[in-house]
């Protein structure tokens, strides 16, 4: 039960703290929104950030499927041996893919990745391998892009070596159909130096 002094205090005092919280409150909403108006704050750096992160666009928009092209998942090394299960230096593969795609200004960027591995063969020595691998855009019969990458794999005999390749700067003007395709896979034969003809 209250007691006496509870009962007879005014109406205005037993409701102070609860105006005073409410008061607070006020206070707090309003340096919140200061902070949030003022381009320098700490809290309209982060939002900005958030927002060139994510963008409804970004996550709405056509981000064109990745496709490891017929024949180019595996390559295998024979040196200039005869190509036999026991002149085999290494066989790799490639096992994911994946990609990521990021409009601005008309332009489509990508990044594009695969994950594999080498597994070494009878004839591996222990080093470095350069891995050549392509990355095309292709929207019917036109090539949008295409480069020729050089994957260096520390490997060893004995056992498998996983590898993860990555082309961020897949870019070309944002396409108004959504008929793109890209493909990646391993390009022996574009890694080859071209021969010299005999005169």
């Amino acid at each position: 039960m209250k007691s006496e002094t509870e009962k007879s205090r005014p109406f205005y005092q037993h409701c102070a703290p609860f105006f005073a919280m409410i008061f607070a409150f006020g206070l707090s909403a309003c340096s919140t929104s200061s902070d949030a108006t003022d381009p320098n704050s700490p809290k309209a750096q982060e939002l900005a950030q958030a927002q060139e992160r994510i963008k409804a666009s970004d996550l709405l928009g056509f981000c064109p499927p990745v496709t490891i092209r017929e024949g180019t998942a595996i390559i295998s090394n024979y040196g200039k041996a005869e190509k036999t299960p026991e002149n085999l230096i290494y066989q790799a593969s490639i096992s994911n893919e994946t990609r990521s795609c990021k409009t601005v200004d008309g332009t489509l960027t990508m990044n594009v990745a695969i994950a594999g591995k080498i597994v070494p063969g009878p004839k591996f020595a222990p080093g470095t391998v350069n891995m050549p691998i392509r990355v095309a855009v292709v929207q019917g019969s036109d090539v949008l892009y295409s480069k020729l990458h050089t994957q260096q794999i520390s490997a060893t005999p004995g056992a498998a070596t996983q590898f993860v390749f990555n082309d961020a700067e897949v870019a070309f003007p944002k396409p108004t159909a959504q008929n793109v395709q890209v493909f990646i896979g391993f390009d022996e034969a574009g890694a080859a130096p071209a021969k010299k003809r005999k005169s």
